[in-house]
């Protein structure tokens, strides 16, 4: 098991399905923060603008950019992070998914939505893990999960962020999405230094508030698959998408868009 983590951290991330890793990116904060510099100043095709016109602040996000933008490519490589995943979902091996970044300047009242990953992804899997980390200390402006809800029965209905729409036309497939402070549920949330991580599952319920401190939330995500992970059909295009992608159910992600970081036995 990688130093960072103890088998108490793997326990809680199978239980509660999220969990903090203190210093996962720590000796990588500056070069990710460069990237997510590059990042807003050369968006990819993904790129997008959560905010409505009036609404203050920015709320600024962008994913699948870590093959352009060098200081992400060397930390999802570099990083301990695959190996730190792998313990997480007991898996022999770690594949990489996606990166994302996400970016709340200061005064943006916006919270991010409760969500699941998972229904917005083509893959399903247990083994799956999704880390979250801040590269600026945050305080109020955390990530906000609700332990436990990776093992509902039922995912959560997906939506368009700013148009408050269903992502796909099978409402009927999904529960509806859950106010979770006036339902009490368990939230964990953490207060977090530059390059921490939260680690979560991609059926966590999650989401997080709005940034009233007065400096920025920058944080850079990354999302990681187990030996379980599949190719799976949506009733509609995912996200991210990868058009062309050419694979079919049960498939195994194709190892050429989505490297292998991490085995045991290599």
């Amino acid at each position: 098991m990688h130093p960072l983590i103890s088998s108490e951290h793997v326990v809680a991330y199978q239980r509660d399905g999220v969990v903090l890793i203190k210093g996962l990116f720590a000796d990588w904060v500056d070069e990710l923060r460069d990237g997510i510099a590059t990042n807003m100043a050369e968006p990819g095709p993904f790129a997008a603008e959560n905010l409505h016109s009036g609404e203050a602040g920015r709320f600024f996000d962008d994913y699948c950019n870590w093959s352009r933008i060098a200081p992400f490519e060397a930390a999802v490589r570099k990083s301990p992070a695959a190996e730190v995943a792998a313990d997480l979902m007991k898996s022999q091996s770690c594949q990489l998914f996606h990166d994302h970044v996400l970016v709340k300047e200061p005064g943006t009242s916006k919270p991010t939505p409760w969500h699941q990953d998972s229904p917005y992804y083509f893959v399903e899997g247990q083994q799956n893990v999704s880390f979250w980390s801040p590269l600026d200390p945050v305080r109020q402006a955390s990530l906000r999960c609700v332990a436990g809800s990776h093992k509902w029965d039922k995912e959560v209905l997906p939506t368009r962020w700013l148009s408050e729409t269903d992502f796909y036309p099978s409402e009927q497939d999904f529960m509806p999405v859950p106010d979770p402070d006036a339902e009490h549920m368990q939230i964990v949330e953490y207060q977090m230094e530059p390059g921490d991580a939260v680690a979560f599952h991609y059926r966590i319920l999650h989401g997080a508030r709005g940034n009233e401190a007065a400096s920025r939330r920058r944080a850079f995500s990354l999302r990681l698959l187990g030996d379980d992970a599949r190719y799976v059909d949506r009733p509609g295009p995912t996200s991210p998408p990868f058009p062309g992608h050419g694979m079919v159910a049960g498939q195994k992600l194709r190892e050429d868009w989505f490297p292998v970081l991490y085995h045991r036995d290599t």
